[in-house]
């Protein structure tokens, strides 16, 4: 089994921290895992150029835009399970999130069915930003898996907060085996 992991914080905080904790879990279960950091790659906004919807339904995954989403978007497809982790930003996702999310119009007809799991760390709540990446699960055809929301002010916060941990194994589990 592969997960893969797609942090959308700009910063190596408690979002990271979380997605690196499920990976090595899910390793430690036998899955073989990848964790994309969005900060050090270059990925540009769309432009709404509609050229990926060439082939209508059958997209081809063709953008013209030329950046780090071409070597991304085999990782994504060949994943068999995604964890996507943000920080949250006005009770949304990260810029760096929905910029990605955007960019995935190339493929988004071909995720159908692919289990994926949310994570979001805030200062306090409301947690639209879970809504949002339901909503992206869910245009993308998706399998919603669940979520593990933590509260954080300051970096590796959420490390010291035991219940985040076994958290973050239930839903780590639970991901492994919707995958199989």
């Amino acid at each position: 089994m592969k997960l893969i992991g797609i942090c959308g914080s700009p910063r190596n905080g408690n979002t990271e921290w979380m997605l690196h904790k499920m990976l090595e879990m899910a390793e430690k279960g036998g899955a073989q895992a990848e964790l994309i950091l969005l900060r050090n790659k270059d990925i540009k906004l769309c432009d709404g150029c509609l050229s990926c919807e060439a082939g209508g339904k059958e997209r081809k995954g063709d953008c013209k835009i030329k950046d780090d989403m071409q070597e991304i978007y085999p990782k994504l497809l060949t994943a068999d399970a995604w964890v996507i982790g943000t920080p949250v930003y006005f009770g949304m996702v990260s810029g760096l999130l929905k910029n990605f999310m955007d960019r995935t119009c190339p493929i988004w007809t071909k995720l159908d069915g692919k289990p994926i799991a949310g994570i979001a760390v805030a200062e306090e709540g409301p947690w639209d930003v879970i809504a949002n990446i339901k909503t992206y699960a869910s245009v993308c055809g998706m399998k919603w898996i669940g979520s593990v929301k933590a509260l954080a002010k300051t970096p590796r916060q959420v490390a010291k907060d035991e219940t985040v941990e076994k958290r973050l194994a239930r839903l780590t589990a639970k991901l492994l085996q919707s995958a199989v």
